[in-house]
């Protein structure tokens, strides 16, 4: 039986409720990346092009510090990795997140929250940041989904 691990970062619940319920649906351990920095409301206005997650989004080496330390991910065979899109992609922190832990070997899952937008190159992206694990393609987990569901596209992603 493989050991899996659920990371997320959440700016405004909604990828943490998509989390909580894809842990307990698959039987995983839940981790929330938090930046030593909480985000404010202001922080997160993109139409504010030098608000914090603009100015961050827009500098490529950009690394915002973490809360804590990172857990040990040794035991861990898969991670989901959760976020909201930003621009396309996973918020500079998670980079910090993927970059901080040693995912080499690993099966990385990608899952996301977007009011409007698919996954974007999140995954190619994250294929660049951790070149020694296997990442699969994921997905959007917007909305409600029953723990069967969720199980049965974990398990796809798996395959």
């Amino acid at each position: 039986m493989t050991k899996t691990l659920v990371a997320y970062f959440s700016a405004s619940g909604t990828t943490a409720k998509a989390a909580r319920g894809l842990a307990t649906a698959i039987g995983a351990d839940l981790y929330k990346i938090a930046p030593a920095a909480p985000y404010t409301r202001a922080d997160l206005n993109w139409n504010n092009r030098n608000s914090r997650s603009s100015v961050e989004m827009n500098d490529e080496s950009c690394r915002p510090k973490l809360a804590g330390t990172t857990p040990d991910v040794s035991g861990y065979d898969t991670v989901f990795v959760g976020f909201p899109i930003w621009w396309y992609v996973e918020p500079r922190i998670v980079d910090t997140f993927l970059e901080a832990c040693d995912l080499a070997g690993k099966t990385i899952v990608p899952f996301a929250t977007s009011g409007g937008s698919g996954v974007g190159r999140a995954a190619q992206r994250i294929r660049l940041l951790i070149p020694g694990a296997h990442v699969t393609e994921g997905s959007l987990l917007n909305g409600r989904q029953s723990a069967a569901k969720l199980s049965a596209w974990a398990e796809g992603e798996l395959r």
